[in-house]
């Protein structure tokens, strides 16, 4: 596996747009580098984001966040 990819493969792993992707390295919530006008993400970044992610959602269950929300079918 490669250390870092591109923003259309962080956006592939993530079943998103790639400009959801590169709104998460804009935010700061998914830490990049910049190499020869490319954005590129450490896929140990990528890796901590997804359990990031988990764990909120995780929180939300828990705390019963969800019991209003449209489920995606």
């Amino acid at each position: 596996m490669p250390r870092f990819v591109q923003i259309a493969d962080v956006a592939e792993t993530l079943n998103i747009s790639s400009r959801q992707a590169y709104n998460l390295v804009k935010s700061g919530e998914l830490p990049a580098i910049k190499v020869g006008g490319s954005w590129r993400v450490e896929t140990t970044e990528l890796e901590s984001y997804i359990q990031r992610a988990y764990a909120q959602t995780r929180q939300q269950v828990e705390s019963n966040a969800f019991a209003d929300e449209d489920v995606d079918a």
